[in-house]
């Protein structure tokens, strides 16, 4: 029978602030005591002394992840620029249960000395601005992926965990508590028992078309100029708001963001190719097609899906490695190396060493300890909060997701100039290339700048 833990919500912060969290992939530093952590140990305690939440982003994956949290907190407020979304949440029984405070604006919700953890699932090109402001607010971040809008804001938030290494910044890579899918097909890989890898298939869809889509009255109850945050002003499209937002570059990079983080991530953390300095140095993206012309890597229509509907865009690291990142296929991931190759997604896991079970001997416990950074394997939601708790670096962290998603927006930029670009990954610049590098970065409209810390 597990032993149940009653932490104190002082105990709770004041532990997590004392112990060093890890940054860049080093271990935290001072003995750390361990706890059997559970969403039911969370639940059991009294109010006064569970974590308390704050949610920003309330739609259909915000509701989601906040039913989520509250299985290890209580949620005080609930945030969305969609009046009609925040009050849902907030009469959610699982979540706000019609006490929790609503807001339009989630600077009230980071102004707040009583809230502890922040969920932030807004639009891609609000998250970086958000998180880095709840950080120096004192926050600990859980953030949806994938994290950037540009290879930037990447480096900005690198800037703001590094600043606050006392605070989780947790990545919402949901994936990497698949234990019986990603987890297995990971370690299988550092392992070397598929030999040396040479190539490596993410099939991560193409994003649909559509459009013209017409201008239309704002709906009530929704902040479209806060909706547009940081992205030029332009007339309200229902098809460019919430859900439909993916299929802009103005708010997001497409299927190479959306899925790209998951698969990509899952990718390089199998490859090694995923801490600080690491990562591609030449991607190609001669192979990819726009539902929308395109002139020097920009749109010229304002009323269509632009983001690339079908591609195969190679990423070519310095071991010679091949990572190719296409619409084509089966979503998932196959590795290909020279003792054997499997393929991977959400639903299984196939190929000659998963039949023969290669791995029998080498997937217990300690390896699964070691790809959880030191941590016990557990719900993606518990290591998180665990790492609170305990310190040290979360099986989701900001700095391994950050060159992932370098990745993925160096094959938006090849795809949209359609030819081959150069990645420095230790400088993290795009050398000897004016035009692909201007997309490193997007100009905010004023009011909207992401603090630079």
């Amino acid at each position: 029978m597990q032993r149940r833990v009653r932490t104190t919500r002082r105990g709770f912060l004041g532990t997590s602030l004392g112990a060093s969290a890890a940054v860049g992939g080093t271990a935290a530093t001072g003995f750390v005591p361990y706890i059997p952590w559970t969403a039911t140990a969370f639940a059991n305690q009294a109010a006064t002394d569970r974590p308390r939440i704050g949610c920003i982003g309330t739609g259909s994956m915000g509701l989601g992840d906040a039913v989520g949290h509250a299985k290890f907190g209580d949620i005080l407020a609930v945030c969305d620029v969609d009046k009609d979304r925040a009050e849902r949440a907030k009469y959610d029984v699982r979540i706000g249960n019609g006490k929790a405070d609503t807001s339009g604006d989630y600077r009230k919700v980071l102004e707040r000395k009583d809230i502890d953890v922040v969920s932030i699932v807004t639009t891609d090109h609000w998250h970086v601005k958000i998180a880095v402001e709840a950080l120096q607010a004192g926050k600990h971040v859980f953030c949806q992926k994938p994290l950037t809008l540009t290879l930037e804001e990447g480096q900005l938030a690198r800037a703001a965990a590094e600043k606050f290494p006392q605070l989780q910044f947790f990545i919402g890579t949901q994936q990497r508590a698949q234990k019986d899918q990603f987890l297995r097909a990971v370690n299988m890989v550092h392992k070397g028992l598929l030999g040396d890898i040479q190539r490596v298939t993410a099939g991560i869809n193409g994003s649909p078309t559509g459009g013209p889509f017409p201008v239309e009255s704002v709906p009530g109850g929704l902040d479209w100029d806060m909706w547009l945050g940081q992205a030029p002003k332009v007339p309200y499209r229902n098809r460019r708001c919430h859900y439909e937002f993916r299929w802009w570059y103005e708010y997001s990079g497409g299927k190479f963001t959306d899925w790209g983080a998951h698969h990509v991530d899952i990718a390089q953390w199998a490859l090694k190719e995923n801490t600080k300095g690491k990562g591609p140095i030449e991607v190609n993206g001669v192979d990819a097609r726009h539902p929308v012309p395109f002139k020097d890597g920009v749109p010229t229509v304002d009323d269509c899906y632009n983001t690339a509907y079908d591609f195969s865009v190679p990423c070519r690291f310095a071991s010679g490695t091949e990572l190719v990142i296409t619409s084509r296929g089966d979503n998932g991931i196959l590795f290909e190396g020279t003792k054997g190759r499997l393929f991977v997604n959400r639903s299984k896991i196939t190929g000659t060493p998963i039949e023969e079970g290669w791995d029998k001997e080498s997937f217990g416990d300690d390896d699964l300890k070691a790809l959880y950074n030191g941590k016990p394997f557990e719900g993606h939601k518990d290591n998180f909060y665990r790492c609170i708790r305990e310190g040290g670096l979360p099986v989701s962290d900001v700095h391994s997701h950050i060159v992932a998603m370098n990745t993925c927006h160096l094959a938006a930029i090849a795809a949209r100039l359609g030819r081959t670009i150069k990645w420095d990954p230790a400088t993290e610049t795009i050398p000897g290339d004016e035009q692909a590098a201007a997309f490193a970065a997007r100009k905010p409209r004023e009011g909207f700048e992401i603090p630079r810390v």
